[in-house]
């Protein structure tokens, strides 16, 4: 595919990127108080945490909905027990206004119940009474751990028909973004894909974050990123702080292209939204 030319800017168009994202955050004790960095009426993500299970992103999210933020919860599968809790998760969640879930399946090594993956789940809650306007599922520029980019494919034209949007995972390569989509294209998926970003990241706040999740969790939080020795050549490159200045400048001769389908970003913040909003702020034009 070709980018088409545009008469807007890169200045413009990275603009139209960074205004309105979608900013992701851990359902920690620090949740409510990383609010107070967002903008009014926001657009947040959050995420299921292997520690606090699925009860704390739906308090988190009824939570956030009643102080007027635009709600996605992460409804994890491999965390829902049965058809019985997806029914109670989806009743809590529309009778707080929320409009909009995303359904990963989960980093549980063993589920907690009935559902093994995300397709399973989707499935499952396009037969119950409540529904959602979007729903968001995952897709892997860098591959998988354990996935076959094959599996993968597959997984994903299984989900697309149940979905609304993709968001993507952290990498830090938009070469390996743009290439990807792609290849996504080419496999006939249609879907509007927000590409994951990171936030501003501090070494020493990550390290907080990482033995509050245990070293398991630690360790799959990290791969997140494209890999623990990539993340630390990240950090120790930029001096123990990064930003995504040049990853969304990779983004941006794209992000306007019909054929890409570049709907925004979505920024996993680490629970750092006061470093990533001064950051986000700075990169827009004046």
């Amino acid at each position: 595919m070709s980018v088409e030319s545009h008469s807007r800017t890169a200045a413009e168009v990275t603009d139209e990127l960074l205004t309105g994202p979608r900013f992701e955050l851990m359902p920690f004790e620090s949740f409510e108080g990383q609010l107070e960095h967002l903008p009014e009426g926001a657009t947040i993500a959050i995420t299921t945490s292997p520690q606090l299970g699925l009860d704390a992103t739906v308090e988190q999210a009824e939570m956030a909905a009643a102080r007027g933020f635009d709600v996605s919860p992460h409804i994890a599968a491999r965390y829902v027990r049965d058809e019985d809790h997806l029914t109670e998760i989806a009743r809590r969640l529309t009778e707080a206004g929320v409009t909009d879930i995303f359904v990963p399946g989960g980093d549980r090594e063993e589920p907690a119940g009935e559902f093994d993956s995300a397709y399973e789940l989707l499935t499952t809650l396009s037969d119950i009474e409540y529904s959602f306007e979007e729903v968001g599922i995952t897709g892997y520029p860098e591959g998988h751990d354990f996935l076959s980019d094959r599996v993968l494919a597959e997984a994903m034209e299984k989900k697309a028909p149940f979905a609304t949007y993709i968001v993507t995972q952290l990498c830090y390569d938009p070469d390996a973004v743009i290439e990807w989509i792609e290849e996504v294209r080419g496999r006939g998926v249609d879907l509007p894909i927000e590409v994951g970003i990171p936030g501003v990241m501090k070494y020493q706040r990550l390290l907080s974050i990482s033995q509050k999740v245990g070293v398991g969790d630690s360790v799959r939080f990290l791969k997140k990123t494209t890999g623990i020795v990539g993340f630390v050549r990240q950090l120790v490159g930029s001096r123990g702080k990064y930003t995504p200045d040049d990853l969304i400048e990779g983004l941006t001769p794209y992000a306007t292209d019909p054929e890409y389908g570049i709907r925004g970003v979505h920024i996993y913040t680490f629970n750092q939204t006061s470093d990533t909003e001064s950051w986000r702020w700075g990169a827009l034009s004046q």
